[in-house]
């Protein structure tokens, strides 16, 4: 899980900066991207990389030294895209403006990580729709549980 950390350090950096800038909205987009991004990882590393042994992409695809680098545990999926997503689509709502501005890191973390041999196109794919998803039901849980408990 330290590659989890590793990877969440940006989002939880945006995530202070909207709470110091933003006011109640920064609060409200900074919770909502924290909460989104923590469950991304849950089920990315958690769960699909543990039910899933795929190998990283062959180091002589890999054209630079960085290869060496890469995490050894399952390729599949993404988790640092997972949580990128994840935290971009769960802040937008809440502050838009955000949103924006963290969609080009987000997208950054989505080219690195094939750009890097650490994960195949589908792997930063998965994770991405792991990270919609996340975002997704966290901003639908309000609205949800009320009616589960009827």
């Amino acid at each position: 899980m330290e590659e989890a950390a590793e990877g969440t350090k940006l989002w939880c950096g945006a995530a202070a900066a909207m709470v110091w800038a933003g006011g109640w909205r920064g609060r409200k987009a900074a919770v909502a991207g924290l909460a989104a991004l923590t469950l991304a990882q849950l089920v990315s590393n958690g769960v699909c990389k543990q039910v899933n042994d795929r190998p990283r992409p062959p180091k002589e695809w890999i054209p630079h030294d960085e290869v060496e680098d890469r995490p050894a545990s399952s390729s599949f999926p993404s988790g640092h895209t997972a949580a990128a997503v994840a935290f971009t689509a769960a802040v937008a709502p809440s502050w838009p403006l955000a949103g924006t501005v963290c969609a080009a890191p987000a997208a950054l973390v989505a080219v690195e990580r094939v750009q890097s041999g650490a994960h195949y196109p589908s792997d930063v794919a998965a994770g991405a729709a792991i990270g919609l998803l996340s975002a997704w039901l966290v901003r639908r849980l309000p609205q949800l549980a009320p009616r589960m408990w009827r």
